[in-house]
């Protein structure tokens, strides 16, 4: 059996060794065929000169690309002279030129998620329940074991709706299971410049419906699917459970019925994951978006995820917050929200059906995926197996992957634990603030980076495997507490709270160059969060968005359904509502 990448033959089985072991050859060349040409990168002590070119022709290479930036060269050379070529002190190693593979394109990249192939982990074991619009197994398996025998990592399916199908009619769901545990067979081709694989590629997944075909449905369904989850959690160890939905915040999370599930399942020992909201644009009372995040991400017991943009690179520096992620702090506790930000705009990720999709027909334009997107020599056509999308619920299965890994890497984690140490180690260089653009409307939108943007950073999951810190007591969310007298805030921590017992898990290591000051002073860097924002009503044009944020108004409480819902109805709504993204 043998499997030939390029021009590289690779016998899987029953192969015999080329040539004995070399300190500068990599192992992963030991078992070429030595009658091949293989794809090679050479590294050398100095940047190569025509010299160095020249002695690799003399043994049948050719240069293919000059790589000075590593002090190298891709090259193809007959195999039965790599240890010639090894043999030369002035090569300080050689190795294949290994196929890169993405995941989501450029949001692994962006919070360093392929760093777990370094430590092996892909999620085998852990078990995610999704709770959304179904999953309907793509065509392309990617949500597979094998395909034959066909065998589905779906391990477990039921439907809360009462429509009798645990099948997704609505096509948000599948996105969503694709962004955790996709392995990219569907585009893991040799022609394909880019293949979508999960964050977790070999997770198991517990399909748990309770979103109809037009994205809605109910507390109680949310509420049995997640009290389900808790039941069936030793027979699938499902340790995570993510919810891309939300509703408006209507009273204080400690009486949400939907708060007191998630916080049952976090208990339970089970990471609750949830999408911080889409309304970061919204700017009815003044509010600028502040005080918008959804239930049950108001919650301080669950790690509520914000979207960030990755500007179409794979290098983080560069990206920047989706205006329309909603903001903290929560209405009526005020607690501080959302804790991370991870990729969450334009995202590409499973399809569930073309044609049995509500979600992708009725915004076809802006979900589809062009083939030459991913694929060489396309004709020009669309995708069938991945869609875009954009928003919140897009960046909570990103931290909801990242979760698994985590606890696959070391099973006794339990959820506090993993929220400490994913907000601990997350990236935490931002600038003061940027500006984005609708593209549907050519509006622009300034943004932030304050403690209720960004909450404690940007997901890095290289650097969350890499640390072995272990939370001892819980890491609840803490709350922003208003000083009338001086004008300005503090952060309050539940008892117990681990972000306030040391300095390891302290406020400035945790949330940042954090001053807790008063008057016009800063929490977060050179933000203006806690000195003349909205938050604080310090300016004149804010006194209206601040009473509406803190509660100021007539009996000290505001009405979501008026101030930030408009009409709504109050039942789930998938939160990514905006899937055009932005510019």
């Amino acid at each position: 059996m043998s499997k030939t990448f390029g021009s590289v033959l690779i016998f899987l089985t029953g192969a015999l060794t080329a040539f004995g072991a070399h300190p500068k050859v990599a192992r992963d060349l030991d078992n070429v065929n030595p009658e091949s040409t293989v794809d090679v990168i050479i590294q050398y002590r100095q940047k190569p000169t025509a010299v160095q070119h020249h002695n690799v022709q003399g043994k049948g290479g050719t240069l293919r690309r000059d790589l000075s930036v590593i002090k190298g060269g891709h090259y193809s050379v007959p195999a039965a002279r790599l240890q010639e070529l090894a043999d030369d002190p002035d090569v300080a190693y050689i190795s294949p030129d290994r196929k890169v593979q993405g995941a989501l394109d450029l949001t692994v990249a962006a919070v360093n998620a392929a760093a777990a192939a370094n430590y092996k982990l892909d999620g085998t074991g852990i078990g995610v329940a999704v709770l959304d619009s179904g999953i309907s197994m793509p065509v392309n398996s990617d949500l597979a074991i094998s395909v034959s025998p066909y065998t589905s990592r779906i391990v477990y399916s039921q439907d809360f709706t009462g429509l009798g199908s645990s099948a997704d009619t609505y096509g948000h769901g599948t996105h969503v299971a694709g962004i955790i545990a996709s392995n990219g067979a569907g585009s893991a081709f040799s022609n394909n410049t880019r293949t979508f694989r999960g964050i977790a590629p070999n997770a198991n997944i517990i399909n748990l419906r309770v979103l109809d075909a037009q994205g809605s449905g109910s507390d109680s369904a949310v509420i049995a699917a997640i009290q389900q989850a808790i039941s069936l959690k030793s027979q699938y160890n499902i340790r995570v459970l993510n919810l891309s939905l939300g509703r408006g915040v209507y009273g204080s999370y400690q009486s949400d019925p939907l708060c007191q599930a998630v916080e049952s399942a976090w208990n339970a020992g089970i990471v609750v994951v949830v999408a911080a909201g889409n309304q970061g644009r919204n700017n009815n009372g003044g509010v600028d978006g502040y005080g918008t995040i959804t239930a049950p991400g108001n919650d301080p017991y669950v790690i509520t995820v914000g979207a960030m943009k990755t500007m179409n690179t794979p290098g983080r520096t560069d990206d920047r917050i989706a205006s329309y992620s909603s903001k903290g702090p929560t209405l009526y506790d005020h607690v501080v929200k959302p804790d991370l930000v991870a990729p969450g705009n334009q995202v590409r990720s499973l399809l569930n059906d073309p044609f049995n999709g509500n979600l992708f027909n009725s915004y076809k334009s802006s979900t589809e995926v062009m083939c030459q997107y991913f694929e060489n020599n396309c004709s020009g056509g669309y995708s069938g197996d991945y869609m875009t999308l954009s928003g919140t619920s897009m960046a909570t299965p990103v931290v909801s992957g990242a979760a698994a890994l985590l606890i696959q890497q070391n099973p006794n984690l339990t959820p506090d634990q993993v929220k400490a140490r994913l907000m601990k180690t997350a990236f935490k260089t931002f600038p003061a603030n940027s500006t984005a653009k609708d593209p549907s409307t050519g509006k622009s939108y300034t943004s932030y980076y304050d403690i209720f943007t960004v909450g404690a950073g940007y997901l890095d999951v290289q650097a969350a495997l890499a640390n072995a810190d272990l939370a001892n007591g819980n890491a609840l969310s803490p709350t922003a507490v208003y000083n009338a007298a001086t004008g300005g805030g503090t952060l309050g921590f539940a008892p117990g709270s681990v972000w306030s017992n040391s300095l390891i898990w302290g406020t400035s290591v945790i949330w940042g160059t954090s001053q807790l000051a008063s008057g016009s002073s800063v929490i977060w860097g050179t933000s203006v969060i806690w000195g003349t924002s909205v938050i604080w009503g310090t300016n004149n044009s804010s006194t209206t968005g601040f009473s509406l944020v803190w509660g100021t108004g007539t009996n000290g409480t505001v009405n979501p359904s008026s101030v930030v819902w408009g009409t709504g109805t109050g039942l789930i709504e998938p939160t990514s509502v905006l899937i055009q993204g932005e510019k």
